[in-house]
């Protein structure tokens, strides 16, 4: 890509780079468009609603597109004196003697800085920013006359600004527009590096990450593979949004029905037919229906139907639903607490299972009970359906337990097939003589474990057993594989199992032949992969996948020749736009001989004679940093702000093989943290182009316990970010919603009051007097899974110590940070802390929380 070296920078006379010496700096290029004529209004009064008399100042309020307009414009030069003109070219005309005009130009600051833009003219103008109206000048003079420029006073972030002057070209004595543009620095922003161009890619930014067109996780073909149900969502300047469902040939992409908002269509398991429901005239059913295709034709199927979720039977005669049913609350404001599940307010929800026949028109309920029921799968003749029930089980960890069964739909006879507290539900075979079983390494005895001795298994690292129903034998089909399962589709046209697996940092698809027990992974062409749908009739299938360096695109897949062609890509038109990190690989050897994977970033218009600051990015909690663009910590848009970023999986990472998931348990940070300091270090070293002295670190979540616990280990960082992040392991576990059923995998087996030497030594609240690191401590104030109390406790323990500390509160925020402006000013407080801390720039954090 073209980077802002190529472009035009105003240097010498124009000093683009200018010192606390330097005064103004000229706008010496710019881009202009074609003329819009315009024409005044026909008067039918002299007065308009608002009793005000026409003037021309209001042809300037004259809507313009300003991104299609620029499409054609031309680069034109000033004068030496700074001048830009342009002569009316209708002055000759009477009645068409006016005309719209578009001048733009781009700025671009290296640092969080401020400075005033003056804009002069003879002309009517209004002056825009990123799409903004800024400031207009309603009148109009003979002549250019400085003093009655207009002047903005910018804030400017390191990131590109955009500035359109929209004029009227209009008639009179000279009949010319002419303009004179500069800008200059506030005199406390010397250092700050400005640069004016016309054209080159520029740097990625958070609102891209959160605006534009993209693909939503929504991608589900027809059974004969010649349709698919795709959706999008777009996000506009300022949050708004707006989603939409289409249903489009898969060899051609063409859209051939779009769906309302509300509705949810699912496929048929026969023939190219989908059913969706729809608001019911009753007060709490819905209406259900079919779309045929090709002829679009829809037919309503069934009135009334309960609210829940359903399964239609391949054959087509019922409808296998869930629905929910609640144990009732207690009266008035005091409340029985039945269960630590039953704080998050999910716990008293419980599915019973109802048949509907669709010939009849009737329903009715097949289970009663307590437990929590699902429908797992439907055997492909309609006669059978395996249900899951979950119950309770909280004196033995995981602290529930699930139970096989399967539903004969003619003479609703109920068989148990198995209970294991480590399953989930179940898929049948094409035959329907096997289930394929998706569990952790404790499932069934432990037949799939692959661990090293003494080692607890992960919970969260996820393998595949392959169930006999007749026999009810079951075999594990993964113990030797090392990605970890995460979701599979049992094809009834090939036979074939495909497997959507964590695959280190990537998510892959492994095909599986149940005869030759043989993995093959596909070849494909993105690192991260959702949505892998197969067609049952036909050897095809459609996908979505990104990478580091671009957003999801669509894709369909000959699943004969494994090729993959791209359908769609709606984030294209706005990345062409954008210069990006290069992204490689980068390994190294932990003390105890282990290979400990990861990559970095290079920052933006990278020089390596320079030296740079560094971010580290981490999880640690098991889940790999996954080769992603959009996320919620963009490693992108780090280094777009002058950061090498580097990022890696240390030991306990799922998607490695068991024995190196298993690592995580009952660890708490204590080999991960001396792998993350190693490898910082030995990034360091092998790379001249990083500034040691400045480095960071972030981490949310179990990451934000890694920030504070590394923070008791070492004093290589200069500067730290924890969000929602773990302090007190002890306070986690006995007041997160999660804290308990989380710490059955990361605590296996260990509790407050038989390993207190774990929940208090790997807590870094025991240990803050260590910290001597810079630290800014972020939490949402309606966090459930990891309580805000969490930050405050070490807020308060490095304020009484005197330590350096931050604490800043995101209101009504869960976990994640989830609201459009709060996600734009959460990620700014992030960049405005490493900027004081690893670039000696302050002027951003203090601008957003200045000293009371």
């Amino acid at each position: 890509m073209k980077s802002l070296k190529s472009t035009f920078f105003l240097i010498a006379a124009f000093a683009a780079v200018f010192s606390a010496y330097s005064k103004e700096i000229r706008i010496a290029e710019a881009r202009v468009s074609q003329s819009l004529p315009i024409f005044s209004p026909r008067l039918i009064d002299s007065l308009n609603v608002e009793n005000k008399a026409w003037d021309a100042k209001e042809l300037l309020k004259s809507s313009v597109d300003f991104k299609a307009v620029l499409r054609e414009a031309e680069t034109l030069k000033a004068d030496t004196a700074g001048l830009f003109s342009f002569p009316s070219e209708y002055a000759a005309d009477a009645v068409k003697n006016k005309a719209l005009r578009l001048l733009t130009f781009n700025i671009d600051a290296d640092r969080y800085c401020k400075a005033a833009l003056t804009i002069g003219s003879n002309s009517r103008f209004e002056a825009w920013i990123n799409d903004k109206l800024e400031k207009t000048k309603d009148t109009r003079e003979d002549s250019l006359d400085m003093k009655k420029a207009l002047k903005l006073n910018l804030t400017l972030e390191p990131r590109r600004y955009q500035v359109v002057v929209k004029f009227l070209s209009e008639a009179g004595n000279s009949n010319v527009s002419d303009f004179k543009i500069s800008i200059e620095p506030d005199k406390k922003d010397s250092l700050a590096q400005i640069e004016i161009s016309t054209s080159g890619n520029r740097r990625l930014t958070i609102n891209d990450i959160l605006e534009g067109s993209r693909l939503t996780g929504d991608c589900r073909i027809s059974p004969s593979g010649d349709y698919f149900i795709g959706s999008t969502n777009t996000v506009a300047a300022g949050g708004k949004s707006q989603s939409v469902a289409e249903l489009r040939e898969t060899r051609t992409n063409r859209v051939v029905y779009r769906f309302n908002s509300d509705i949810y269509p699912a496929w048929l398991k026969t023939g190219d037919r989908l059913i969706y429901s729809k608001s019911s005239l009753s007060e709490s059913g819905r209406d259900l229906y079919t779309l045929a295709l090709p002829t679009l034709e829809e037919k309503k199927i069934a009135e009334n139907i309960p609210q829940g979720s359903y399964r239609v039977t391949p054959d087509n005669r019922f409808l296998v639903m869930q629905i929910r049913e609640q144990i009732p609350e207690d009266k008035g404001d005091l409340k029985r607490v039945l269960s630590p599940a039953d704080r998050s307010g999910a716990y008293r929800g419980r599915n019973s299972i109802y048949l509907y026949d669709l010939t009849s028109h009737y329903g009715q309920r097949i289970t009663w009970g307590k437990h929590n029921l699902s429908v797992s799968d439907i055997r492909n003749d309609g006669k059978k359906a395996l249900l899951a029930g979950s119950e309770e089980n909280i004196t033995e960890r995981p602290f529930r337990r699930t139970t096989i069964m399967e539903l004969d739909l003619n003479s609703l006879k109920l068989d148990t097939l198995l209970t294991d507290n480590f399953i989930s539900g179940g898929t049948y075979s094409p035959d329907g003589s096997q289930a394929l079983i998706i569990g952790t390494g404790e499932a069934f005895g432990g037949i799939g474990l692959n661990i090293a001795e003494g080692q607890i298994s992960n919970m969260y690292d996820y393998q595949a057993f392959m169930l006999n129903i007749a026999t009810k034998e079951v075999k594990a089909l993964t113990k030797n594989f090392n990605p970890s399962i995460s979701g599979a589709d049992w094809s009834d046209y090939d036979g074939k199992i495909y497997f959507n697996v964590q695959d280190k940092d990537r998510v892959s698809i492994y095909s599986y032949e149940p005869a030759k027990e043989a993995f093959t992974k596909l070849d494909l062409p993105e690192d991260m992969i959702r949505g892998f749908s197969i067609a049952q009739k036909a050897p095809v299938a459609v996908y979505q996948g990104e990478g580091t360096n671009n957003a999801y695109r669509l894709y369909r897949c000959d699943l004969k020749t494994g090729k993959s062609t791209l359908l769609a890509d709606p984030f294209a038109e706005r990345l062409s736009e954008i210069e990006l990190s290069k992204v490689s690989g980068w390994n190294f050897i932990s003390d105890d001989g282990t290979t400990i994977e990861g990559r970095y970033y290079l920052p933006f218009d990278f020089d390596p004679a320079k030296k740079y600051p560094l971010i580290v990015y981490y999880y640690g909690g098991t889940s790999p940093t996954a080769r992603t663009f959009e996320s919620s910590y963009p490693l992108q848009v780090y280094a777009a702000l002058g950061y090498v970023v580097y990022t890696l999986q240390p030991s306990g990472t799922t998607g490695f093989g068991q024995e190196f998931a298993a690592r995580h348990v009952n660890a708490w940070g204590e080999k991960t943290a001396d792998e993350i300091i190693l490898g910082t270090q030995l990034f360091c070293r092998g790379h001249e182009f990083v500034d040691s002295t400045k480095i960071g670190c972030v981490g949310a979540s179990y990451g934000g316990f890694m920030t504070q616990f590394l923070q008791t280990r070492t004093n290589i960082f200069a500067a730290a970010v924890s969000h929602a992040g773990i302090s007190n392991i002890t306070s986690y576990w006995g007041e997160g919603y999660w804290g308990y059923s989380y710490s059955g995998a990361a605590s296996a087996f260990s509790y407050p009051w038989n390993n207190p030497r774990l929940y208090t030594e790997q807590s870094p609240l025991f240990s803050a007097d260590k910290i001597n690191t810079p630290l800014l401590l972020l939490h949402g104030t309606v966090d459930t899974n990891v309580p805000i109390g969490e930050s405050i406790q070490m807020f308060n323990a490095l304020k009484i110590l005197g330590k350096t500390v931050e604490f800043v509160t995101v209101k009504d925020e869960n976990h994640g940070i989830a609201a459009y402006q709060h996600r734009i000013d959460w990620n700014k407080t992030i960049y405005a802390w490493f900027a004081r801390w690893l670039k000696n720039q302050p002027e951003w954090w203090n601008a957003l929380y200045p000293e009371r």
